[in-house]
């Protein structure tokens, strides 16, 4: 991927959706950001940073317009799925917010695996949510997490680390 390139198009793309969806955004573009040291859950090589009036409107309803700007610029550019980490949108920090609300989720998720023994389902959530839930568990030895679902309704499971479903042998036959 030309990372200039890539950034040009998403500064025409951004500034046809601002200009004529009438919106008081401003945004900034920046390639190859720096990054903390601790940041492995994500290391885009181009990020969008938007700001202004109308930031409520980009983080209503969990961030959903955000996500699909994102989305709608990753599509533009054609890039593979795989490569769907090199770009990523925000706004007034709403990614670190909503890393550290997964981070926390994972943690309730862990306890409560461990005080039941039972598996915990978390809610349908894109890949680099999935991904984030991964990354927080991994360093849990006695527990492990799968992705499960289809689609849209992919979620993360987290298991105690020797967890065996139940099982029925035979399958149960009505007898009349």
């Amino acid at each position: 991927m030309d990372k200039l390139a890539a950034a040009n198009k998403i500064n025409e793309f951004l500034r046809a959706v601002v200009t004529n969806g009438g919106l008081h955004l401003r945004y900034r573009i920046t390639v190859d950001p720096p990054l903390p040291e601790n940041r492995d859950w994500e290391r885009p090589e181009i990020l969008v940073d938007l700001s202004g009036p109308d930031s409520a409107l980009l983080l209503d309803r969990g961030g959903e317009l955000l996500r699909a700007l994102e989305l709608l610029a990753l599509e533009m550019l054609r890039l593979p799925s795989g490569e769907h980490e090199k770009i990523s949108f925000d706004c007034q920090n709403q990614r670190s917010l909503r890393l550290e609300e997964l981070r926390m989720a994972a943690s309730v998720a862990a306890e409560k695996v461990r005080r039941t023994g039972v598996p915990y389902h978390f809610a349908p959530m894109s890949s680099r949510e999935r991904r984030i839930l991964h990354l927080a568990l991994r360093d849990q030895a006695d527990l492990k997490t799968e992705s499960a679902g289809v689609g849209p309704e992919r979620g993360v499971v987290v298991y105690p680390k020797d967890y065996k479903p139940l099982v029925n042998p035979r399958p149960m036959v009505r007898r009349r």
